[in-house]
């Protein structure tokens, strides 16, 4: 709505400057005492409203040619310099004769330099005219080109977030199906699990980032799923630190973390593993989200890779530059670590 735009943006600056400018005419007449001449301060009126209706109609026809898909060329606007300023010329002279017949100047002497007063009046209008056109459609395409950047980063940040999502329930069907024929009381609450992760995504889908809290609940329910799948061999440690409900994160970029951590921690160790989650708030204000799990960087997972890159540029879709997700191995543990910056 138009009541929604900045008061500085509903105000028409082309007759602000139109009328300002023209009107300098007048009150330069009165400024040299042209009031003891009351004719000749009409004649300044006379000439000032003279410009607002012929610069008026000029732009109006340039607006037409550019309308009609035609460049405004620097041809064009000196032909119409020359037009506007005889025409202009001419309504002057009628105004002397109309106002003050008794101070006209005879001769033609006055010609040349009335001309080249108004052209160069006209001159000047046009070039501001022009150098206003040509900022207006420069910001015009600078604020398009930004829509559509906006655009394809959100095209984008769809396109990876249906990447992750059917990997997810590809991985967790496949655990339903392992155990619905040995434990079908297991694979019912599998079921239940994996239906309340389905409506996380399902809802969380819609946006570019929910808050921690919600996607906590989310891989609490996925490794729920995996709990009963592994039974003993994981063990599960989740620590959230005061005030860190509401940190912004992409949905499902925790999970993607976490199922790599099942998966090259858990699934692939005879003995199993510990899965540790993570998050503080550290003091340059930023947030730190780690998950650990006992193994070793597989150098040839590809799904670790592409997962991991999917996250990458969803946190920089999302968060900006600032946001970084690492992968390190130190003495036995595999850590992957979320850092958002201040404002998530």
């Amino acid at each position: 709505m138009t009541h929604d735009r900045p008061l500085l943006a509903r105000l028409n600056w082309y007759w602000i400057f139109q009328l300002a400018g023209w009107g300098f005419l007048p009150l330069f007449a009165v400024a040299m005492g042209v009031t003891r001449m009351p004719g000749l301060l009409w004649v300044m009126c006379w000439g000032a409203g003279s410009g607002i209706v012929i610069s008026s109609l000029w732009r109006r026809l340039l607006k037409r040619h550019r309308n009609n898909g035609r460049r405004v060329r620097w041809k064009m606007i000196l032909c119409g310099v020359l037009v506007l300023g005889a025409i202009h010329t001419g309504l002057q002279f009628l105004g002397f004769l109309i106002f003050t017949p008794s101070q006209m100047v005879q001769g033609y002497s006055w010609i040349p330099s009335a001309l080249m007063s108004w052209w160069s009046i006209y001159l000047v209008w046009n070039i501001i005219y022009m150098a206003v056109q040509s900022l207006r459609r420069a910001n015009h395409a600078e604020a398009e080109s930004l829509r559509l950047e906006v655009a394809a980063k959100d095209a984008e940040l769809r396109a990876l977030q249906a990447q992750v999502n059917p990997h997810f329930f590809f991985n967790s069907m496949n655990s339903v199906r392992a155990l619905i024929y040995e434990e079908p009381n297991a694979a019912a609450q599998m079921i239940d699990q994996l239906a309340s992760v389905m409506r996380y995504a399902l809802q969380s889908g819609h946006h570019d980032t929910v808050p921690l809290s919600a996607e906590i609940e989310a891989v609490r329910a996925y490794l729920a799923i995996e709990k009963i799948r592994f039974e003993e061999r994981m063990q599960v440690c989740v620590e959230i630190g005061p005030g860190l409900d509401q940190v912004r994160i992409p949905p499902m970029s925790l999970q993607t973390l976490v199922e790599n951590a099942v998966k090259y921690g858990v699934e692939t160790s005879p003995t199993g593993s510990e899965i540790r989650i993570r998050a503080q708030r550290l003091d340059d204000g930023s947030v730190y989200i780690e998950i650990a799990n006992l193994g070793a960087i597989v150098p040839f997972a590809n799904s670790t890779r592409v997962g991991l890159v999917n996250t990458r540029k969803r946190l920089a879709l999302a968060l900006g530059a600032n946001a970084r997700l690492d992968l390190s191995e130190n003495s036995g543990w595999v850590r992957a670590t979320l850092t958002l910056p201040e404002a998530a």
